[in-house]
């Protein structure tokens, strides 16, 4: 029997399992704690988007899949597409693992000028690089499609990359205009290394340079992404590094970090201070978070980044069936320049334009009475399961914020989700300690919180509550706060507390699943 068989014969017993699977579980997207606007697979377990890229129409979103089980294992990239970045269209599971190597993540790109020479008749190949990871090696791999990322072939002279080393994972490849080169920078995790490789076509490669930093306090980097991105009113750009931490981010667990430099198409000059550790987001929540290759350039738009709504320390736990795990919203990211006495760069983010057409009817209040406010919220009825808001607040003398996804009929001791924030210690805070389902690991209740300093006065948020999940942007996305929620389906109420509140805004947001 020869290897392509086995390949074929492996693939087919996997998505006829699948698809047995998918005719005896409810797929209708309607379950208790299923994300209504959030991308999540119809089954089974998810966690780091792989391969963000856009091509002819289309947006594909790889991610790390378990087809067999709602556990993470058998590594195989999932695939879904959309045309818009909300709708998406979940597609067969596209590179399946191959007897005991796993597809760990890694990065697709377009070789619009067939480099790589897999193009074929005129169709350009759509390449994907990851990692192919056995029990005590983890290699670079790539293969490539010529129908969209319908069907891959794996190249035959597989490893690309062989260090002999158990960690060694997670590839981002982009091409990289000034230097007319392919570059790949990909970790060598517990060392906290970023590698910087470069290449003509893909298959050979040469590093080119390296990049750590003694200053982060996490004991592992994954998933890195090196991309640049515009400064808000100038024609600059930098180049941001991300990096996840597998452990110690700000709200304890796996979270995200980053630096601000340039690059020089073989290694990342850094230019942030030593010390000055800057969060991604500040939520629990919040990990693998990567960004689109080959984007349509539309004016001075920022680069878009997907993250995985999980936290390392009880994503095999969370409450949910028949599928485990789910997808942020998608992020326009940029800098701004601070000027002295902070004097950097700093990360900018915000919830896609492409969101707004899912946003409903608007209830609209502005004043200072909070009590009036919660009275006139109770006459219009006004409670849902999936909704945004949009507040403007003073840093008063007391806390202010909203109580979201309240259990009504309690009497101040039911669920509740608290966003709120501290003008005393400037902090904006995020409290799921009574959010509903918590008990499932002592990691999961918590308090959360991000440093956020008023501007002339004022605090702004926009806040996106979906069935389980809440995304906090404060200040024109300068801290985010991303944090999963179980509350009951009929805890829905909405309630405002404390001094400050100035302005309101309140508008549903519709399911993406038909």
């Amino acid at each position: 029997m020869t290897r392509t068989l086995v390949v074929l014969l492996a693939f087919g017993l996997m998505t006829s399992t699948l698809l047995a699977q998918r005719i005896t579980v409810d797929t209708t997207y309607k379950q208790p704690y299923r994300p209504q606007y959030h991308f999540s697979s119809r089954t089974n377990w998810i966690n780091d988007p792989n391969g963000l890229v856009y091509y002819d129409g289309e947006y594909h979103l790889f991610y790390q899949h378990n087809p067999f089980g709602n556990q993470w294992g058998h590594m195989t990239w999932g695939h879904a597409i959309s045309r818009d970045l909300v709708h998406w269209q979940e597609l067969p599971p596209a590179i399946p693992e191959e007897g005991a190597t796993m597809i760990y993540s890694g990065s697709c790109v377009i070789d619009k000028t067939n480099t790589s020479g897999f193009g074929q008749d005129g169709r350009v190949p759509m390449v994907a690089i990851y990692t192919g990871a056995r029990q005590d090696n983890q290699s670079q791999h790539i293969a490539y499609s010529l129908d969209k990322g319908r069907t891959w072939i794996k190249y035959t002279r597989n490893p690309i990359i062989d260090l002999k080393r158990k960690d060694f994972r997670d590839p981002k490849v982009f091409w990289h205009e000034p230097s007319q080169h392919w570059v790949m920078i990909v970790l060598l995790p517990t060392d906290k290394k970023a590698l910087f490789y470069k290449s003509s076509n893909l298959k050979e490669w040469t590093k080119a340079g390296e990049f750590t930093a003694n200053d982060s306090p996490a004991s592992i980097w994954e998933c890195p992404d090196l991309v640049e991105v515009p400064v808000d009113g100038t024609m600059e750009r930098k180049w941001v590094l991300m990096l996840s931490m597998g452990n110690n981010g700000p709200a304890g667990g796996s979270g995200m970090q980053y630096y601000v430099g340039q690059f020089n198409g073989s290694t990342f000059i850094n230019e942030s201070k030593p010390g000055e550790l800057r969060y991604v987001d500040w939520g629990k929540d919040y990990y693998a978070a990567i960004t689109f290759n080959n984007l349509p350039r539309r004016g001075n738009r920022g680069a878009i980044s997907i993250g995985w709504m999980n936290n390392l320390q009880y994503a095999n736990d969370v409450p949910t069936t028949p599928f485990r795990g789910a997808m942020t919203l998608p992020r326009e990211l940029r800098l701004v320049k601070v000027p002295a006495p902070v004097n950097r760069y700093e990360l900018r983010q915000q919830p896609i334009q492409e969101l707004k057409p899912l946003l409903g009817p608007t209830f609209q209040w502005t004043g200072t009475d909070v009590a009036q406010l919660n009275q006139s919220l109770a006459s219009n009825s006004l409670s849902s399961d999936t909704y945004w808001l949009q507040l403007e607040l003073e840093a008063a003398k007391t806390g202010v914020g909203v109580r979201v996804k309240k259990e009504e009929a309690a009497q101040g001791k039911g669920e509740e989700t608290v966003i709120g924030y501290d003008p005393a210690s400037q902090q904006l805070y995020v409290d799921r300690s009574r959010s509903g389902h918590v008990g499932f690991k002592k990691e999961f209740p918590g308090r959360f919180t991000a440093p956020l300093k008023p501007q002339n006065g004022r605090i702004s948020l926009q806040i996106w509550v979906d069935r389980s999940s809440i995304e906090v942007f404060g200040n024109n996305g300068e801290v985010t706060l991303t944090n999963q929620i179980f509350p009951k389906s009929d805890s829905r109420g909405i309630e405002f507390f404390g001094e400050g509140l100035r302005s309101v805004l309140i508008r549903s947001v519709e399911p993406i699943w038909k």
